[in-house]
């Protein structure tokens, strides 16, 4: 079951994140509480695709995607790597299965709290044990090395055919600047029809997998004065011209002006 702690400060956040209850564990912030952990891609078919006809529509708008995108890049040997492809979509904002997480709960709280009106949430996913534990008990058959999508046909077997209960924890082995500006990893389900926390919570695992953690907006002024201070911005998580603009809407909301802090 997914554990559920609720925070009314910002100094009771970093505690419980600093503990020994939630070390080494993956991060994602979610600005609203009330929002399922479930992919891009599951949230767009199922406003607009039939669900028998998911996997089919996924697995076109990969081809759609490695046949066009070599117009815009460099480098093409991303599209060759069906991961390092996903993963490259993700970046651009195209609809997938992989959901965005993060080894730094900092950063989690700043893509919860930055636009956040009513609670935020940030998730947690205890990545050792679940690396470790590999795959739910009663699928003995199905190794941490067998299902590991960074290997030939392995996600097209595995993740894209829509049939196994599991979730992947990792990274493509080449990363891009952004996975690396955010220390970056993603959750990789074998299904898009239930929710990640679904598929984590559908099995007994020898230790705790899940939790979430509810973040009062009060904290937010406070939470986001620190990040500031910590260098987590929009400017420095998205190394670009694009993460520039975007820090832009925090930068209208402080004033150093006789301030030894950013305030509103």
């Amino acid at each position: 079951m997914t554990k559920i702690y609720e925070v009314d400060s910002w100094k009771a956040f970093l505690d419980l994140v600093e503990s020994e209850a939630l070390r080494g564990w993956a991060f994602r912030g979610q600005r609203d509480a009330e929002w399922h952990l479930e992919s891009s891609l599951t949230r767009r078919l199922r406003m607009f695709v039939p669900a028998d006809q998911w996997a089919d529509r996924e697995q076109r708008a990969i081809r759609v995607f490695k046949r066009k995108a070599h117009y815009f890049l460099n480098d093409t040997s991303a599209l060759k790597d069906d991961f390092r492809c996903l993963a490259l979509m993700q970046h651009h904002g195209a609809p997938t299965r992989l959901l965005d997480f993060t080894k730094s709960p900092y950063v989690a709280s700043y893509f919860a709290l930055q636009s956040c009106t009513t609670p935020a949430a940030v998730y947690a996913v205890n990545t050792p044990a679940l690396w470790h534990e590999a795959t739910p008990p009663g699928l003995p058959q199905m190794t941490r090395d067998a299902i590991d999508p960074r290997n030939s046909d392995s996600l097209s077997r595995y993740y894209l055919s829509n049939q196994y209960p599991i979730v992947w924890p990792g990274e493509p082995w080449s990363m891009d600047r952004r996975i690396v500006a955010q220390a970056g990893t993603f959750m990789l389900p074998g299904r898009i029809d239930v929710s990640v926390e679904q598929l984590l919570n559908e099995y007994e695992y020898e230790e705790p997998i899940l939790a979430k953690i509810i973040l009062n907006p009060e904290i937010r002024k406070e939470a986001m004065e620190a990040l500031y201070r910590m260098n987590i911005s929009s400017a420095t998580l998205f190394p670009d011209l694009d993460g520039l603009a975007r820090s832009i809407q925090y930068e209208l909301e402080v004033s150093w002006i006789g301030s030894s802090g950013p305030r509103k």
